[in-house]
């Protein structure tokens, strides 16, 4: 169990992981695990489950295809929160990953601005 929401981590796929993001895309999922990759985590990612009081599928029938993933990393010890303002990921091409790089507002990470001086759109 985690020490608060910040830093959760769970069992995917029987990997004993930290948690970077629930409910991702596929566009999000490919792009975190790009992101995660480069830098050298073991990336895990596994269908979200269905919300509890969803309706099973009968017997027989087939289930829909996952909607939403659940991205980890192998590394338990892995923040995404301390890892961007720590600046301790890259992008491919070796900037400092920034907030908005990270949450896909900008194309390219702008790391020659802190991110207490960025004005926010």
């Amino acid at each position: 169990m985690a020490i608060n929401q910040n830093h959760t981590f769970d069992d995917l796929d029987g990997i004993k992981c930290a948690i970077v993001e629930k409910n991702a895309s596929k566009e999000r999922v490919d792009f975190l695990k790009d992101l995660l990759s480069i830098n050298g985590f073991t990336v895990v990612v596994v269908p979200t489950p269905p919300a509890k009081g969803a309706p099973v599928p009968a017997e027989g029938e087939v289930p829909p295809p996952p909607t939403s993933w659940t991205v980890g990393v192998a590394d338990a010890t892995f923040n995404p929160t301390n890892a961007i303002y720590g600046r301790l990921l890259r992008t491919r091409t070796g900037k400092v990953v920034t907030m908005a790089y990270w949450q896909q507002k900008d194309t390219e990470s702008h790391d020659q601005i802190p991110y207490f001086a960025k004005t926010w759109r």
